[in-house]
């Protein structure tokens, strides 16, 4: 059964983020209001593995939910931007490694009842060390941390990022890492 959409108007709208209040009708024909978070940029992430190393990871904070935590490098594709392109960027910003190539993994809605945020995850190969990360206030730490540490993190429930979390399981489980 299909929700139709009769209108839609703005909120709210920054370069990062709209809300948006939608006219939906429903299958039995009742209307209703439903607010969405539209993203204005999708996201793009690197599952870096390396069968003797693990996984490339950063510590960080996150303000949003006061919680510090493992994730996978990631960000925002830019404007012009392809989601490869990105996920290779945000790997050399955030960790100071450069990968040689980057093979789509994953692509998903996270939240697809509330926002139309579209994650892009890629598996990245042949990490090289090119010095300190460029940008200097994405991670207290980077390391790799080794697939057996990934999964206890992953099962004990203290890795809590959903673009990390949901692209390391599909790693996991098709082979690609681990």
């Amino acid at each position: 059964m299909r929700w139709n959409v009769r209108g839609e108007r703005a909120i709210y709208t920054s370069d990062w983020v709209g809300l948006t209040l939608v006219d939906v009708e429903l299958p039995d024909g009742r209307r209703l209001d439903h607010h969405v978070v539209r993203s204005q940029q999708p996201a793009a992430g690197t599952v870096v593995g390396d069968p003797d190393r693990g996984v490339l990871m950063i510590w960080r904070h996150r303000f949003i939910t006061d919680r510090w935590g493992w994730e996978i490098p990631a960000g925002r594709v830019d404007p012009g931007e392809t989601p490869a392109d990105a996920a290779r960027r945000e790997v050399w910003e955030e960790t100071g490694w450069r990968i040689d190539s980057v093979e789509p993994l994953i692509h998903y809605h996270p939240s697809q009842g509330l926002s139309d945020q579209t994650f892009h995850i890629f598996v990245g190969t042949g990490a090289t060390a090119h010095g300190e990360p460029p940008d200097r206030t994405e991670a207290e730490r980077v390391e790799w941390v080794p697939v057996d540490e990934v999964r206890r993190l992953m099962t004990a429930g203290e890795l809590r990022d959903g673009l990390s979390l949901t692209g390391l399981a599909v790693a996991l489980a098709t082979g690609v890492v681990g």
